[in-house]
This record gives structure tokens, C-alpha cells and sequence, in this order.
């Protein structure tokens, strides 16, 4: 057991294998890492209820019609990033808000289906904010990779 995440070999090899193929059964899992399926079940349940995983279908937003993507760097006033940060996460267009250091007190993807509804979530969502200072769009041109799975510590392609 990895003592800082808490997070044993097993734990790493069922994360990676789902990062592969989400819709993987417990079966299938049970089969190619050579425990019974009840060891599956229960260590899915585990990783799920203490937020260490969660099994999505992510659709890509291009394909459906939110072809307005864009990032938006959030200047702050001192000492409400964190604040910030839970107000953005809570709106719909929101794919991605993280606190950072820098230029920007907060970086935000937004996901929209056209110019006039991402000049309203600029307008009347994030620079509704009190503690918004300014913000600074990127649109997104061209999207050359979109991917949710990256390497689990401790387990290769090959495990």
C-alpha cells in the first residue's frame, strides 16, 4: 500500500484498465488482473465513494453542437480565489477550473454552443463575480488532443 495516497497495486491496475475502457465488467477486470470479481466490486465501490474514481461517458463537445471552447484567465481580488473557484465549478459551461500561480488567479474552460452564449457566461456569470477583476479569453481554434486517462504511478501498459 502506498502510504501517501493510499492506493495499493491493485487499486492502480484496475484505475489504469478503466482509464483504457470504462465500460470494462467486473468480470472482465476480475479476468485480466486475476482476482475474483467481488475484489473488483468492492474495490471500484471503495475508489468511487473516496473520489478517487469516477466512471463517465464524456462526450466530445464538438461532436454535439458546444463548439465554443475557450479558456479564460480570472484575476481576483486578494484572498478570493478559492471562493472563485467553487462559484465557477457550480456553472453548466465549466469543464475544468483550477487555482493557479502566475498571471491569472484562476484558469477556467468553458464549453458553449455559440458566440452569443459565451459572451453571456463572460458577462453575466463570471463577470458577475464581486471579486472578478478582469478576465482574458483564449478561444480554442483547433483541438489536437482531448483526452481524460493519463499514467497511474506503478503500473505500465504492459501490468
Amino acid at each position: 500500500m502506498n502510504e501517501i495516497d493510499g492506493l495499493d497495486h491493485l487499486d492502480r491496475r484496475i484505475i489504469a484498465a478503466l482509464q483504457v475502457d470504462g465500460r470494462k465488467t467486473f468480470s472482465t477486470l476480475a479476468e485480466e488482473l486475476e482476482v475474483p470479481a467481488s475484489s473488483i466490486r468492492y474495490r471500484l465501490k471503495r475508489l468511487e465513494d473516496d473520489g478517487v474514481l469516477q466512471v463517465v461517458g464524456i462526450a466530445n463537445p464538438l461532436a454535439i453542437g458546444f463548439d465554443r471552447l475557450a479558456m479564460i484567465g480570472v484575476s481576483v481580488r486578494p484572498g478570493t480565489a478559492r471562493a472563485v473557484c467553487t462559484a465557477l465549478a457550480a456553472l453548466p459551461e465549466t469543464s475544468y477550473v483550477v487555482l493557479t500561480s502566475g498571471r491569472f488567479d484562476v484558469l477556467v474552460e468553458v464549453i458553449c454552443r455559440d458566440v452569443a452564449h459565451i459572451v453571456d457566461v463572460l458577462e453575466n456569470k463570471i463577470g458577475a463575480l464581486d471579486e472578478v477583476v478582469a478576465t482574458e479569453s483564449f478561444f480554442v481554434l483547433e483541438v489536437h488532443k482531448l483526452a481524460y486517462g493519463w499514467g497511474v504511478p506503478e503500473v505500465s501498459s504492459a501490468d
